[in-house]
């Protein structure tokens, strides 16, 4: 068992205990999906592991409460918005602005991408470093604005 699993563990007796039925709710569903996907690859899971299945389940959570908000249903939206926060908790802190620019200039040197056809190079380069710690969307915008 590992430390993430462990305390999601810890933290849904904690959720029960107090009665908080959304973050319950989320975190049994969170530790399904690890459990499935642990299941899928037949072994433990690594760390990798974990930060994709909770960084999926957060992009899931934040696409569904866009939809929710315009479909004009704000307290799904809200609901929605919640459990994206509750399941960003597990996963690693996000990198700080100033650093993601530095890292993103370091991948363009790195690759010698001189214009937007070589966008996936430095995705390419860059994706290893923030998994999990940068919305892929925002990441791949700045990316897309420097090669401009």
């Amino acid at each position: 068992m590992s430390d993430v699993q462990d305390r999601i563990r810890e933290d849904q007796k904690a959720a029960m205990k107090s009665g908080d039925k959304v973050r319950l709710a989320t975190l049994r569903l969170i530790s399904n999906d690890l459990k499935n996907r642990q299941i899928e690859l037949g072994r433990p899971l690594e760390e990798a592991d974990f930060v994709e299945v909770l960084s999926r389940a957060r992009k899931q959570r934040r696409e569904s409460e866009e939809q929710y908000r315009s479909g004009g249903r704000q307290d799904l939206a809200d609901r929605e918005a919640v459990e994206a926060g509750i399941i960003q908790e597990y996963l690693p802190e996000p990198v700080d602005p100033a650093r993601l620019d530095e890292m993103i200039d370091a991948a363009i040197a790195e690759s010698g991408a001189a214009g937007p056809a070589d966008m996936g190079k430095v995705m390419g380069r860059l994706m290893p470093q923030v998994k999990g710690r940068v919305d892929g969307g925002e990441l791949s915008r700045k990316v897309r604005e420097r090669l401009s």
